[in-house]
């Protein structure tokens, strides 16, 4: 049983969509430095290029920037890109390391003209330094008071002009103000497999690691639909060839290894599972609401809403209802589980 845990684990953390330290270093070197080498989200790429070109004739700054979509998509990734494109500095940040507006003072005035600011996780923006963006993207100033009481003052500072990325996971938590103040909107969807396909042979050359056509197939079809999960797996993958077998990867090394890891052929890991059966057999398929699945589960709601739930529901195994969630017919399937009449009925 603590064979079963511990294997559980170690599934999850392979397959959890946060960007590990190890992450941060490897991806670095597979990052894709332009926008040629950037692979899928095909509409979001040609519109950028259109954008960037476009601020190059002008000789402008481009205009503030929004992503969103799930994690591991490549939000990051395409701000880095763009500020290689216009040959820029990039300076980058999260919302929740921000937590006074003078935190911003310092970067937004070392900005040079056409710089990129981006941050991650704009939604967890404290109200005061959100507001605080406001007039520096509008006018690029920025207002700050000195002294207080009777002797307060406002001071008005112009920056250079600059442009403003913003990436979220949770595009419904964006305040409207902040929303509509960025002019370009761009959401990153799951990969498509012949995409992920790409993407793990180009990482395996970069690697120098050996990779058949069956061995990236496999792979990708257990990354979640992820690049960063694509890549997190053709690691392990590669740790268990060079230790189990040849060096190289085919479909059978890459099974095997996946399979050890605790990642099943749909690409669920043990919370996905869990999740899944506590639906089934707890609340005999739902609906169920998130607060309680996630306290019977003793699992944070974010975790279960951002991680686990966009890919489940992807797949068709979770659907929501105006009452909570509820598993589908290939999720009952999926476990052997036979799908009562009454159930079956509330699905269709």
């Amino acid at each position: 049983m603590a064979g079963e845990n511990k294997q559980g684990i170690e599934g999850y953390e392979l397959l959890k969509n946060q960007e590990t330290d190890e992450d941060l270093v490897v991806n670095l070197s597979l990052r894709p430095k332009s926008l040629s080498d950037f692979v899928g989200q095909k509409k979001i790429v040609e519109n950028l290029k259109i954008s960037i070109e476009a601020a190059r004739k002008r000789n402008e700054p481009m205009e503030h920037i929004f992503f969103s979509g799930p994690p591991g998509l490549g939000k990051t990734t395409l701000a880095h890109i763009i500020a290689h494109e216009i040959n820029s500095k990039i300076t980058c940040t999260s919302g929740p390391a921000v937590d006074r507006a003078g935190d911003l003072i310092g970067i937004l005035t070392n900005l040079e003209e056409k710089d990129i600011f981006f941050i991650d996780e704009i939604h967890r923006l404290s109200k005061n330094v959100e507001e605080f963006m406001y007039p520096a993207m509008e006018n690029f100033q920025i207002d700050f008071i000195i002294d207080k009481g009777p002797y307060a003052k406002t001071i008005n500072f112009n920056i250079k002009p600059f442009t403003f990325i913003g990436a979220t996971t949770r595009a419904g938590l964006l305040t409207a103000p902040l929303r509509t103040r960025f002019g370009l909107f761009f959401h990153l969807d799951f990969y498509r497999p012949e995409d992920l396909i790409t993407i793990i042979k180009r990482s395996a050359s970069i690697l120098s690691v050996p990779i058949d056509d069956g061995g990236a197939a496999e792979i990708a079809g257990r990354a979640r639909g992820t690049p960063r999960v694509a890549n997190r797996l053709l690691r392990r993958v590669r740790d268990f060839a060079e230790v189990k077998g040849d060096g190289s990867i085919n479909k059978d090394t890459a099974d095997k290894a996946l399979s050890m890891h605790g990642v099943d052929d749909k690409g669920l890991n043990s919370l996905d599972r869990k999740v899944l059966e506590t639906v089934i057999k707890t609340y005999k398929g739902g609906p169920v609401g998130i607060d309680s699945l996630a306290a019977t589960l003793n699992e944070e709601k974010d975790i279960v809403a951002d991680v686990v739930e966009p890919f489940l529901l992807k797949i068709g195994f979770l659907k929501r209802t105006p009452r909570g969630r509820q598993a589908t017919e290939e999720a009952f399937k999926h476990f052997s589980i036979e799908l009562k009449s009454d159930h079956q009925k509330e699905l269709f």
